[in-house]
């Protein structure tokens, strides 16, 4: 058992170091942009009380104007690709998308229950910026692209996933490099009407280590499992995501 935790923190201090110091270097970029209106670091109690915050009423609302034919066209891409990926016989590229964008769907559930309950949602869209909101805080076209990610980003990966890139398993390093990527271009769409923080104490650091760094691991490693694993993460994770949406759209939650 000692020597197993030995080895664990052998393993653990340079990705946690590299996830303290992608942090560090988000807050002093948050310093040096005090007061930007285009880069947020962080959210503000008064967007609630902008006049493009989202309601529930806004949620999958189709008769409101916005609607259009993107969204036909978007999901017709998605579509086409994963079929490409299943023609190729890239099923490790597919495990890759489902298992981050069935994870991307848990996060959202969870999101918009926060948001019924306190009465805003951690992360939230405003429905003039989208066609359709599929959630409080998810709308059609970022929904379809986190459903692209998973496959985009395994390609980056090696074949190798055993290998060490500055003495960091390469799966743990793509995961951590992806998620500052994605926590820091969040930090522009935050400063936009389209993409709305409301807490003072969520922004871009708690997006990038509880949100993306899971998004992108659930993508990098579970293609990596043995096959039966496979199935019960993608069976388990989907499992749960229709249920709440079965059980919590028709009761007026999310």
């Amino acid at each position: 058992m000692k020597a197993k935790l030995i080895s664990f923190f052998k393993e653990a201090w340079r990705p946690t170091l590299l996830i303290a110091a992608v942090c560090l270097v988000i807050y002093l970029l948050s310093l040096l942009a005090s007061g930007s209106t285009y880069f947020v670091f962080w959210g503000d109690a008064a967007n609630q009380a902008q006049n493009n915050f989202p309601t529930l009423a806004d949620v999958r609302d189709t008769q409101g104007g916005n609607f259009n034919w993107t969204f036909i066209f978007i999901f017709t891409v998605v579509i086409y690709i994963y079929a490409s990926e299943l023609k190729k016989k890239n099923y490790r590229g597919i495990v890759a998308g489902l298992s981050l964008y069935g994870v991307h769907w848990l996060y959202e559930i969870a999101n918009a229950i926060i948001g019924k309950a306190a009465g805003a949602a951690l992360w939230n869209v405003s429905p003039e910026s989208t066609s359709f909101i599929l959630l409080i805080g998810v709308s059609w076209e970022l929904s379809m692209m986190f459903s692209l990610a998973g496959i985009i980003m395994s390609k980056l990966l090696p074949d190798d996933p055993h290998k060490k890139i500055l003495g960091i398993n390469n799966r743990w390093l793509f995961a951590i490099v992806n998620a500052a990527f994605f926590a820091i271009f969040e930090i522009f769409l935050a400063g936009t009407s389209a993409f709305i923080w409301v807490y003072p104490w969520w922004g871009a650091i708690p997006v990038f280590i509880t949100t993306y760094i899971p998004f992108f691991l659930a993508a990098f490693l579970v293609p990596d499992a043995k096959v039966k694993t496979q199935r019960i993460f993608l069976l388990a994770t989907w499992g749960l995501a229709i249920i709440l949406l079965a059980v919590l759209i028709p009761a007026g939650i999310i």
